[in-house]
């Protein structure tokens, strides 16, 4: 099993910026990768993006492509969504999810382990 919590979620204004941190615990050498999702009211929960933990490759929906950068701290076991130019169709509920994948953004359906999410809202 691993546990995942996010953290750093909250308000900000249009064209602020916001880092989430998700710190994982338990068995995470049964994953390689790390993806980060959202899910605005009525919408489907969409990828945002990905870091694989076994090599760093990173991939980014085109959405936040150039806004967002995902990183990580192997020895913490952190990983990292720093967000800038937000925009208020950034608002959503964003979680962080582990999973073993071999390459891509991923779909939600191949992520195993999940956080309890955490929101943030962008006002304009």
């Amino acid at each position: 099993q691993v546990q995942l919590v996010e953290s750093g979620g909250g308000s900000v204004q249009a064209g602020g910026s916001l880092t989430l941190s998700c710190a994982a615990s338990g068995n995470t050498d049964s994953t390689n990768v790390i993806g980060w999702f959202r899910q605005a009211p009525g919408k489907e929960r969409e990828g945002v993006a990905t870091i694989y933990t076994d090599g760093g490759a990173t991939f980014y929906a085109h959405s936040v492509k150039g806004r967002f950068t995902v990183s990580e701290d192997s020895a913490k076991k952190m990983v990292y969504l720093q967000m800038n130019d937000l925009n208020s169709e950034d608002t959503a509920t964003y979680y962080c999810a582990a999973g073993f994948l071999a390459y891509g953004l991923g779909r939600a359906d191949q992520f195993d382990y999940w956080g309890q999410g955490i929101l943030v809202t962008v006002s304009s």
